[in-house]
């Protein structure tokens, strides 16, 4: 399925909260994600008041959760299942859409917005639907968002569509897709408790990248190979697939929102949701933090014109695209296994810098291999992501997860976009690495200032 997020998923690997009836004053200072991972904040530690935007009081070490735990749950099981398919279709897909029009084309900006039209959308699908997933049953809403993007990518692979359709018609899938998103991560603190949101949290991310890394290195092979139809074809398959797990492994839990008040599609309960994420620095300081992602998923808008800058084609493009995929998939798999929750914040900060600073190196051109190796090593420092995701879930009320999750995930994909269609516009001037540079300069600064405003909320 066509998703926006990359690793930067907060869809993948988002959503873990605490249990229902813990009073919303209880959950005090805590943060966010993106696509991926978080902290566990247990139900007691938030009760006694304690602070997560600074390292946690010590206390008595929890049990530890473990893969297999979290793979013993069926729904969850269901739900990943769904997303391996559904994941690696998507960015077979995006890569077919983006070499067609930079091939029609030749220019560096149309690809760009090609690809920025998979993520812009999201802002306003997050921003009017996902609350759609609070007042209306959550399997029922992925079911119908899976079944009408069906009907979309179907038409997509029509012969003939002209690219201008195109991008309107992938507008439309994404848009589509960001209640699915928010119903999704809004499934998991129901499905997953404790620290089990966190592993699982891991495991949807980790499970995401490695799609990713398959799609994007094969994708430019297949498309080579069976062209732009057959590869809409396989994500619209994905989507139909998608839809018939979640019907029948996912149990039908009762809509969040039970009594029909301000609806969060209308313009009153959308500033109420938008003002619930940015007046409490729980919510602020995480959602910041994600919003980081933007900066360091810029080669993501280039890669076409970096390759032929590169002296590669279409299978170059497939690894620039999946290099910080596969990064992604070690550092989810190494921070959740390997760091303890006081380290995972303790970290985060400064992990944020580091996974865009590491771009700066671009600055001297460096061949592709070396490319890649620094595309891989930014991915491997997006498992702060883990981080921020869970605290952001865990300081939300569950009556309004779905919503809040939208507006984050709509923000970071909003400003996903705008960086792309900025890279793209200035790779028409500038060497693609000078681009990738100076995003990752402009990232780690603006990383140092949410992380200096952390430590005064602290």
């Amino acid at each position: 399925m066509l998703d926006s997020n990359r690793r930067t998923g907060c869809d993948g690997g988002s959503a873990y909260s605490v249990p229902p009836g813990t009073p919303a004053r209880s959950l005090t200072l805590i943060r966010l994600q993106p696509a991926h991972g978080g902290i566990a904040i247990s139900t007691e530690a938030s009760a006694r008041g304690q602070s997560t935007l600074g390292p946690p009081a010590p206390g008595p070490a929890p049990a530890k959760a473990t893969f297999g735990a979290v793979f013993a749950i069926s729904e969850f099981r269901a739900l990943w299942l769904a997303q391996v398919l559904s994941v690696a279709g998507d960015q077979l897909a995006r890569v077919a859409l983006t070499l067609l029009v930079f091939d029609r084309t030749g220019s560096a900006l149309l690809a760009a917005v090609t690809f920025a039209a998979s993520v812009v959308p999201a802002f306003l699908g997050g921003i009017t639907l996902s609350g759609l997933a609070d007042r209306l049953p959550r399997r029922r809403v992925m079911i119908a968002c899976d079944l009408i993007r069906v009907v979309l990518v179907a038409v997509m692979a029509v012969s003939g569509i002209p690219i201008a359709v195109l991008v309107v018609l992938l507008f439309l899938v994404t848009m589509v897709g960001a209640p699915f998103l928010s119903a999704r991560a809004a499934l998991y603190p129901d499905i997953l408790t404790g620290d089990l949101y966190v592993i699982g949290t891991a495991v949807t991310l980790t499970t995401m990248q490695f799609a990713q890394v398959f799609g994007f290195a094969v994708g430019g092979a297949v498309v080579g190979f069976f062209g732009v139809r057959a590869s809409l074809l396989i994500d619209a398959a994905t989507f139909a697939l998608s839809a018939l797990i979640t019907g029948i492994w996912v149990r039908s839990w009762p809509a969040a929102r039970a009594t029909a008040g301000r609806g969060s599609g209308s313009v009153s309960g959308v500033l109420a949701g938008v003002r619930l994420v940015l007046t409490s620095p729980a919510l602020r300081i995480p959602m910041l933090l994600g919003w980081l992602a933007a900066f360091y998923n810029v080669p993501e808008g280039v890669s076409a014109p970096l390759a032929a800058t590169l002296g590669g084609g279409a299978v170059a493009v497939g690894f620039i695209l999946a290099a910080p995929a596969f990064g992604a998939t070690v550092g989810a798999i190494a921070f959740s296994r390997f760091a303890a929750p006081a380290t995972r914040v303790r970290w985060m900060s400064p992990l944020a810098v580091v996974a865009c600073g590491v771009l700066v190196l671009f600055v001297f051109r460096p061949p592709l291999p070396v490319a890649l190796a620094l595309l891989a090593l930014s991915g491997i420092f997006d498992c702060y992501q883990l981080a921020a995701n869970a605290s952001f879930v865990a300081a939300t009320p569950a009556r309004q997860r779905s919503q809040a999750f939208g507006i984050a995930q709509g923000g970071m994909s909003l400003g996903q976009g705008v960086a792309m269609v900025a890279a793209g516009a200035a790779a028409q001037r500038l060497p693609p690495s000078y681009v990738i540079a100076a995003s990752g300069a402009l990232g780690a600064v603006a990383a140092i200032a949410i992380a200096v405003g952390r430590a005064r909320a602290h």
